[in-house]
């Protein structure tokens, strides 16, 4: 499937709505330089469809990138087709799929900022093969494998 990069977007801090920025550095077994989730574990990287976050903005939400802890915003992929295992290559970028959704313990700043909270059940979460950068709009259509 081919997909475009909307946004991409870090937080120094977890559970908080993190914001957009031009570029991210993407480092192999690390994640994302400046976001609170990059460091040796499975969830380095999170993607989030547009058209889900559009879904959210129809019931009168006013959301910005980043407004459900994603790293990255997508354009033209249907991530509910998503396994975990499988590669998604960003530019030079190549992550892997490891988990789909996530058990929230608590509600967090994104959930009473947003009302609601979709990374659970639609967020997609990756470690990084191999680093590059991934920058916003102006990366283009890429394709996942």
């Amino acid at each position: 499937m081919k997909f475009k990069v909307e946004s991409v977007n870090i937080a120094a801090v977890k559970g908080v709505q993190k914001h957009e920025v031009p570029e991210i550095v993407c480092r192999e077994n690390f994640g994302i330089e400046g976001d609170a989730h990059a460091g040796d574990w499975h969830r380095q990287i999170s993607l989030l469809a547009g058209e889900a976050v559009d879904a959210m903005k129809a019931k009168g939400l006013d959301l910005a990138p980043g407004a459900f802890g994603e790293n990255i915003v997508t354009r033209g992929v249907d991530w509910s087709r998503a396994q975990v295992g499988k590669t998604i290559t960003i530019g030079a970028v190549e992550l892997q799929i490891t988990q789909i959704g996530k058990e929230c313990h608590s509600r967090c700043a994104i959930y009473f900022a947003a009302g609601e909270c979709i990374m659970p059940s639609q967020g997609i979460f990756a470690k990084v093969l191999k680093g590059g950068m991934i920058h916003a709009q102006s990366c283009g259509y890429y394709s996942i494998r």
